[in-house]
Protein backbone atom coordinates (compact mmCIF):
# COMPACT_ATOMS: atom_id res chain seq x y z
CA UNK A 1 0.00 0.00 0.00
CA UNK A 2 1.67 3.29 -0.49
CA UNK A 3 1.50 6.05 1.46
CA UNK A 4 -0.81 8.25 -1.23
CA UNK A 5 -3.95 5.85 -0.79
CA UNK A 6 -4.56 7.23 2.64
CA UNK A 7 -5.45 10.66 0.83
CA UNK A 8 -2.80 12.73 3.14
CA UNK A 9 -1.95 16.23 2.87
CA UNK A 10 1.28 18.38 4.70
CA UNK A 11 -1.00 20.42 7.33
CA UNK A 12 -0.83 17.45 9.11
CA UNK A 13 2.59 16.20 10.33
CA UNK A 14 3.90 12.72 10.30
CA UNK A 15 5.80 11.06 12.99
CA UNK A 16 9.42 9.47 11.88
CA UNK A 17 7.69 6.07 12.13
CA UNK A 18 5.42 6.98 10.18
CA UNK A 19 6.63 5.08 6.86
CA UNK A 20 7.54 1.92 9.05
CA UNK A 21 4.29 1.49 10.26
CA UNK A 22 2.41 1.99 7.06
CA UNK A 23 5.31 -1.17 6.00
CA UNK A 24 4.28 -2.63 9.06
CA UNK A 25 0.37 -2.89 8.27
CA UNK A 26 -1.18 0.42 9.69
CA UNK A 27 -4.35 0.53 8.36
CA UNK A 28 -5.91 3.49 9.96
CA UNK A 29 -4.69 6.69 11.17
CA UNK A 30 -6.20 9.63 13.50
CA UNK A 31 -5.02 13.04 14.34
CA UNK A 32 -3.50 13.90 17.35
CA UNK A 33 -1.82 17.19 18.41
CA UNK A 34 -2.07 17.78 14.90
CA UNK A 35 -0.01 14.71 13.95
CA UNK A 36 -0.66 11.39 12.31
CA UNK A 37 -1.32 8.17 14.69
CA UNK A 38 -1.51 4.71 14.32
CA UNK A 39 -5.17 3.55 14.97
CA UNK A 40 -5.64 0.27 13.38
CA UNK A 41 -3.34 -2.74 12.62
CA UNK A 42 -6.04 -4.86 11.96
CA UNK A 43 -8.22 -6.71 14.98
CA UNK A 44 -8.07 -4.55 18.02
CA UNK A 45 -9.49 -7.22 19.99
CA UNK A 46 -5.92 -9.36 18.41
CA UNK A 47 -4.03 -5.99 19.37
CA UNK A 48 -5.51 -6.25 22.89
CA UNK A 49 -4.36 -9.71 23.41
CA UNK A 50 -0.89 -8.68 22.00
CA UNK A 51 -0.18 -6.78 24.45
CA UNK A 52 -1.04 -8.41 27.19
CA UNK A 53 0.15 -11.89 26.76
CA UNK A 54 3.30 -10.58 24.95
CA UNK A 55 4.20 -7.05 23.71
CA UNK A 56 3.45 -4.36 21.14
CA UNK A 57 5.03 -1.23 19.71
CA UNK A 58 3.53 1.74 19.58
CA UNK A 59 3.86 4.52 17.45
CA UNK A 60 3.66 8.05 19.80
CA UNK A 61 5.13 10.32 17.85
CA UNK A 62 2.16 12.65 18.83
CA UNK A 63 3.05 13.07 22.11
CA UNK A 64 4.99 16.12 21.36
CA UNK A 65 7.44 17.77 24.61
CA UNK A 66 7.18 20.96 25.70
CA UNK A 67 10.40 21.70 26.71
CA UNK A 68 11.49 24.15 29.46
CA UNK A 69 14.91 25.12 30.54
CA UNK A 70 16.14 28.11 32.12
CA UNK A 71 17.10 29.17 35.36
CA UNK A 72 13.47 29.91 36.30
CA UNK A 73 12.50 26.49 34.84
CA UNK A 74 11.76 24.66 37.90
CA UNK A 75 9.87 27.38 39.51
CA UNK A 76 8.15 27.80 35.89
CA UNK A 77 6.72 24.24 35.66
CA UNK A 78 5.21 24.38 39.63
CA UNK A 79 3.44 26.92 38.60
CA UNK A 80 1.83 25.29 35.46
CA UNK A 81 0.33 22.22 37.83
CA UNK A 82 -1.23 21.62 41.38
CA UNK A 83 1.10 18.61 41.44
CA UNK A 84 3.21 19.25 44.21
CA UNK A 85 7.15 18.92 42.05
CA UNK A 86 9.03 20.29 45.18
CA UNK A 87 10.91 16.69 45.91
CA UNK A 88 10.82 15.60 42.32
CA UNK A 89 14.76 14.57 41.53
CA UNK A 90 16.51 14.52 38.56
CA UNK A 91 15.84 11.69 36.41
CA UNK A 92 12.73 11.49 37.96
CA UNK A 93 8.79 11.19 36.24
CA UNK A 94 5.53 12.31 37.62
CA UNK A 95 1.77 12.23 36.05
CA UNK A 96 0.19 15.66 36.53
CA UNK A 97 -2.57 18.30 35.23
CA UNK A 98 -1.91 21.07 34.13
CA UNK A 99 -4.91 23.68 35.04
CA UNK A 100 -6.30 27.30 33.71
CA UNK A 101 -7.50 29.71 36.03
CA UNK A 102 -10.81 28.38 36.87
CA UNK A 103 -9.30 24.73 37.59
CA UNK A 104 -10.22 23.16 34.50
CA UNK A 105 -7.68 20.40 32.76
CA UNK A 106 -5.93 21.54 30.01
CA UNK A 107 -3.43 18.13 29.68
CA UNK A 108 -2.65 15.37 31.81
CA UNK A 109 0.77 15.13 31.08
CA UNK A 110 3.96 13.00 32.01
CA UNK A 111 6.57 15.34 33.40
CA UNK A 112 10.40 14.44 32.86
CA UNK A 113 13.44 16.06 34.90
CA UNK A 114 15.88 15.59 32.64
CA UNK A 115 18.04 18.19 34.57
CA UNK A 116 18.33 20.85 37.32
CA UNK A 117 16.70 22.97 35.21
CA UNK A 118 15.64 21.25 32.23
CA UNK A 119 12.12 19.60 31.89
CA UNK A 120 10.11 17.85 29.40
CA UNK A 121 6.19 17.57 29.56
CA UNK A 122 5.02 14.76 27.60
CA UNK A 123 1.34 16.07 26.36
CA UNK A 124 -1.84 14.51 25.48
CA UNK A 125 -3.70 15.93 22.90
CA UNK A 126 -3.81 19.29 23.29
CA UNK A 127 -1.87 22.73 23.10
CA UNK A 128 0.44 23.43 26.00
CA UNK A 129 2.93 24.61 24.21
CA UNK A 130 1.17 27.51 23.15
CA UNK A 131 0.08 27.44 26.71
CA UNK A 132 3.61 27.52 28.25
CA UNK A 133 4.74 30.07 25.69
CA UNK A 134 1.66 32.74 26.50
CA UNK A 135 2.07 31.97 30.73
CA UNK A 136 6.02 32.70 30.09
CA UNK A 137 5.33 36.08 28.41
CA UNK A 138 3.81 37.77 31.44
CA UNK A 139 5.62 35.87 34.71
CA UNK A 140 8.38 37.38 34.80
CA UNK A 141 10.64 34.22 34.82
CA UNK A 142 14.15 33.27 32.84
CA UNK A 143 12.54 30.56 30.82
CA UNK A 144 13.15 29.50 27.31
CA UNK A 145 10.25 27.07 25.91
CA UNK A 146 10.31 25.05 22.68
CA UNK A 147 8.99 22.24 21.05
CA UNK A 148 12.13 19.98 20.69
CA UNK A 149 13.02 17.26 17.97
CA UNK A 150 11.78 14.38 20.41
CA UNK A 151 9.41 11.56 18.98
CA UNK A 152 8.69 8.40 21.98
CA UNK A 153 7.81 4.97 20.81
CA UNK A 154 5.90 2.84 23.50
CA UNK A 155 7.19 -0.56 23.96
CA UNK A 156 3.99 -2.18 25.97
CA UNK A 157 3.40 -5.45 27.45
CA UNK A 158 4.81 -8.36 29.97
CA UNK A 159 7.56 -8.98 27.39
CA UNK A 160 8.53 -5.42 27.29
CA UNK A 161 11.30 -6.03 29.82
CA UNK A 162 12.93 -8.96 28.39
CA UNK A 163 12.83 -7.01 24.87
CA UNK A 164 14.58 -4.09 26.96
CA UNK A 165 17.51 -6.36 28.27
CA UNK A 166 18.15 -7.74 24.74
CA UNK A 167 18.64 -4.24 23.17
CA UNK A 168 20.28 -2.40 26.08
CA UNK A 169 21.84 -5.01 28.77
CA UNK A 170 21.12 -6.31 31.76
CA UNK A 171 21.45 -2.72 33.45
CA UNK A 172 18.56 -1.44 32.36
CA UNK A 173 16.17 -3.93 34.54
CA UNK A 174 17.30 -1.28 37.32
CA UNK A 175 15.23 1.44 36.03
CA UNK A 176 12.84 2.08 38.35
CA UNK A 177 9.02 2.81 37.54
CA UNK A 178 8.77 6.51 36.88
CA UNK A 179 12.63 7.29 36.36
CA UNK A 180 14.22 7.52 32.99
CA UNK A 181 17.68 7.56 31.52
CA UNK A 182 19.98 8.56 28.99
CA UNK A 183 21.04 5.77 26.94
CA UNK A 184 21.94 5.72 23.10
CA UNK A 185 21.30 2.05 20.62
CA UNK A 186 23.67 1.54 17.74
CA UNK A 187 24.57 5.51 18.61
CA UNK A 188 20.92 6.39 18.43
CA UNK A 189 20.48 9.24 21.13
CA UNK A 190 17.31 8.24 23.48
CA UNK A 191 15.90 8.93 26.55
CA UNK A 192 14.08 5.79 27.94
CA UNK A 193 11.76 5.98 30.82
CA UNK A 194 9.24 3.46 32.67
CA UNK A 195 6.39 4.40 31.29
CA UNK A 196 3.51 4.45 29.29
CA UNK A 197 -0.33 4.50 28.46
CA UNK A 198 -1.25 0.66 28.35
CA UNK A 199 -1.60 -0.74 32.45
CA UNK A 200 0.55 -2.70 31.50
CA UNK A 201 5.00 -2.80 32.39
CA UNK A 202 6.35 -0.83 29.90
CA UNK A 203 8.63 1.68 28.62
CA UNK A 204 8.80 4.63 26.02
CA UNK A 205 11.97 5.82 24.27
CA UNK A 206 12.25 9.42 23.41
CA UNK A 207 14.32 9.11 19.67
CA UNK A 208 16.08 12.39 20.08
CA UNK A 209 16.99 12.96 16.10
CA UNK A 210 14.24 12.35 14.10
CA UNK A 211 16.44 11.12 11.04
CA UNK A 212 17.17 7.99 13.24
CA UNK A 213 13.07 7.42 13.08
CA UNK A 214 13.29 4.30 10.36
CA UNK A 215 16.31 2.60 11.90
CA UNK A 216 15.29 2.80 15.48
CA UNK A 217 11.91 1.02 14.91
CA UNK A 218 13.18 -2.03 12.96
CA UNK A 219 16.42 -2.46 15.27
CA UNK A 220 13.47 -3.08 18.16
CA UNK A 221 11.45 -5.45 16.32
CA UNK A 222 14.14 -7.09 14.99
CA UNK A 223 15.40 -7.98 18.53
CA UNK A 224 11.62 -7.94 19.94
CA UNK A 225 10.09 -11.00 17.55
CA UNK A 226 11.85 -13.68 19.31
CA UNK A 227 9.84 -12.54 22.62
CA UNK A 228 6.53 -12.30 20.21
CA UNK A 229 6.90 -8.28 19.51
CA UNK A 230 3.71 -7.17 17.29
CA UNK A 231 3.32 -3.81 15.73
CA UNK A 232 0.28 -2.46 17.42
CA UNK A 233 -1.61 0.62 18.78
CA UNK A 234 -2.83 2.17 21.86
CA UNK A 235 -5.26 -0.32 23.21
CA UNK A 236 -8.94 1.39 24.14
CA UNK A 237 -9.37 -1.86 25.84
CA UNK A 238 -6.95 -2.06 27.87
CA UNK A 239 -6.58 1.64 29.19
CA UNK A 240 -10.81 1.46 29.69
CA UNK A 241 -9.78 -1.44 31.97
CA UNK A 242 -6.72 0.51 33.30
CA UNK A 243 -9.41 3.36 34.37
CA UNK A 244 -7.03 5.35 32.34
CA UNK A 245 -8.18 8.83 31.02
CA UNK A 246 -8.36 9.48 27.52
CA UNK A 247 -8.25 13.58 27.23
CA UNK A 248 -11.13 15.35 25.24
CA UNK A 249 -13.23 11.97 25.96
CA UNK A 250 -12.98 11.11 30.03
CA UNK A 251 -11.62 14.54 30.39
CA UNK A 252 -11.52 18.61 29.09
CA UNK A 253 -11.09 22.31 30.27
CA UNK A 254 -14.59 21.88 31.54
CA UNK A 255 -13.24 19.10 34.12
CA UNK A 256 -11.66 19.29 37.36
CA UNK A 257 -9.58 16.93 38.69
CA UNK A 258 -12.06 16.23 41.53
CA UNK A 259 -14.34 15.23 39.74
CA UNK A 260 -12.04 12.28 38.42
CA UNK A 261 -11.14 11.64 41.83
CA UNK A 262 -7.72 12.97 41.35
CA UNK A 263 -7.04 14.94 44.42
CA UNK A 264 -3.76 13.50 45.08
CA UNK A 265 -2.56 15.58 42.18
CA UNK A 266 -3.76 18.59 43.53
CA UNK A 267 -1.98 20.09 46.90
CA UNK A 268 -4.04 23.25 48.12
CA UNK A 269 -1.37 23.37 51.05
CA UNK A 270 2.04 24.09 49.43
CA UNK A 271 3.53 27.32 49.41
CA UNK A 272 3.85 27.61 45.82
CA UNK A 273 1.48 29.02 43.98
CA UNK A 274 0.24 27.80 40.32
CA UNK A 275 -2.88 28.55 38.09
CA UNK A 276 -6.28 28.25 39.31
CA UNK A 277 -5.05 27.70 42.99
CA UNK A 278 -8.00 29.96 44.34
CA UNK A 279 -10.09 27.82 42.01
CA UNK A 280 -9.44 24.57 43.38
CA UNK A 281 -9.45 25.80 46.78
CA UNK A 282 -13.22 27.29 46.16
CA UNK A 283 -14.20 23.74 44.47
CA UNK A 284 -12.46 21.79 47.40
CA UNK A 285 -14.51 23.55 49.66
CA UNK A 286 -17.85 23.34 47.80
CA UNK A 287 -17.80 19.89 46.56
CA UNK A 288 -18.14 18.78 42.85
CA UNK A 289 -22.04 18.21 41.88
CA UNK A 290 -20.47 15.00 39.31
CA UNK A 291 -18.05 12.69 39.69
CA UNK A 292 -16.40 9.86 37.61
CA UNK A 293 -17.79 6.58 37.70
CA UNK A 294 -17.09 3.04 36.21
CA UNK A 295 -19.83 1.17 34.48
CA UNK A 296 -20.83 -2.16 33.39
CA UNK A 297 -23.62 -1.76 30.35
CA UNK A 298 -25.70 -5.20 30.05
CA UNK A 299 -25.72 -5.36 26.61
CA UNK A 300 -24.53 -7.81 23.72
CA UNK A 301 -20.73 -7.15 23.03
CA UNK A 302 -19.70 -3.79 22.08
CA UNK A 303 -18.44 -3.82 18.18
CA UNK A 304 -15.66 -0.98 19.39
CA UNK A 305 -15.18 1.68 21.19
CA UNK A 306 -17.72 4.48 21.40
CA UNK A 307 -17.89 7.26 19.24
CA UNK A 308 -20.14 9.66 20.34
CA UNK A 309 -20.68 10.39 24.58
CA UNK A 310 -24.07 8.28 25.46
CA UNK A 311 -26.69 10.01 27.93
CA UNK A 312 -27.33 8.32 31.31
CA UNK A 313 -30.83 8.43 32.78
CA UNK A 314 -32.19 7.63 36.03
CA UNK A 315 -35.82 7.93 36.85
CA UNK A 316 -36.36 9.47 33.20
CA UNK A 317 -34.09 12.36 33.77
CA UNK A 318 -30.62 12.87 31.78
CA UNK A 319 -28.03 12.44 34.72
CA UNK A 320 -24.74 12.18 32.94
CA UNK A 321 -22.92 10.68 30.02
CA UNK A 322 -20.77 7.90 28.52
CA UNK A 323 -17.61 9.14 27.90
CA UNK A 324 -15.19 5.92 26.88
CA UNK A 325 -17.20 2.45 26.38
CA UNK A 326 -15.61 -1.25 25.08
CA UNK A 327 -16.23 -4.51 25.35
CA UNK A 328 -13.55 -6.24 27.21
CA UNK A 329 -12.88 -9.84 25.95
CA UNK A 330 -10.88 -10.88 29.48
CA UNK A 331 -13.86 -9.65 31.22
CA UNK A 332 -16.38 -10.74 29.18
CA UNK A 333 -18.30 -7.07 30.14
CA UNK A 334 -18.64 -4.10 28.43
CA UNK A 335 -16.85 -1.48 30.51
CA UNK A 336 -16.98 2.50 30.63
CA UNK A 337 -15.69 5.45 32.26
CA UNK A 338 -18.50 7.76 32.89
CA UNK A 339 -19.24 11.21 34.60
CA UNK A 340 -22.58 11.66 36.74
CA UNK A 341 -24.05 13.85 39.42
CA UNK A 342 -23.18 12.85 42.54
CA UNK A 343 -26.22 11.37 43.91
CA UNK A 344 -25.96 8.95 40.90
CA UNK A 345 -22.42 7.76 42.31
CA UNK A 346 -22.55 5.18 44.30
CA UNK A 347 -21.18 1.69 43.70
CA UNK A 348 -24.20 -0.71 42.79
CA UNK A 349 -26.93 1.99 41.97
CA UNK A 350 -28.64 0.82 38.14
CA UNK A 351 -28.83 3.45 35.34
CA UNK A 352 -30.09 3.73 32.55
CA UNK A 353 -27.61 4.29 29.23
CA UNK A 354 -29.01 5.21 25.62
CA UNK A 355 -26.62 3.33 22.83
CA UNK A 356 -27.15 3.80 19.50
CA UNK A 357 -29.33 0.23 19.80
CA UNK A 358 -31.55 1.83 22.69
CA UNK A 359 -31.32 2.13 25.82
CA UNK A 360 -30.06 -0.69 28.71
CA UNK A 361 -29.48 -1.32 31.70
CA UNK A 362 -25.75 -0.74 33.69
CA UNK A 363 -24.43 -0.89 36.92
CA UNK A 364 -22.12 1.75 38.59
CA UNK A 365 -18.99 -0.15 39.79
CA UNK A 366 -15.31 0.46 41.19
CA UNK A 367 -12.69 1.56 38.43
CA UNK A 368 -10.33 0.50 37.59
CA UNK A 369 -11.62 -2.30 36.47
CA UNK A 370 -8.34 -4.43 36.37
CA UNK A 371 -5.53 -4.32 38.24
CA UNK A 372 -6.38 -2.00 40.86
CA UNK A 373 -3.45 -1.86 42.74
CA UNK A 374 -1.15 -1.63 39.32
CA UNK A 375 0.66 -4.89 39.96
CA UNK A 376 1.30 -4.96 36.76
CA UNK A 377 3.24 -1.20 35.99
CA UNK A 378 5.20 -1.92 38.54
CA UNK A 379 6.75 -5.48 37.95
CA UNK A 380 10.37 -5.39 36.69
Amino acid sequence: MQNDDFGFGTQIRKSPYFDATVRWGAKGFSVYNHMYIPRDFGDPEQNFWNLVNDAILCDVGVERQVEITGPDAARFVQMLTPRDLSKMAVGQCKYVLITNAEGGILNDPILLRLAENHFWISLADSDILLWAQGVAVHSGMDVTISEPDVSPLQLQGPKSGEIMRALFGDDIMDLKYYWLREVELDGIPLIVSRTGWSSELGYELYLRDSSYGDALWERIMATGMAFGLKPGHTSSIRRIEGGMLSYHADADINTNPFELGLDRLVNLDMDAEFIGKAALKRIRDEGVTRLQIGLIIDCDPLKGPNTTFWAINNGGETVGKVTSAVWSPRLEQNIALAMVSVDCATIGMELEVVTPSGPVRATVCERPFYDPKKTLTVAA
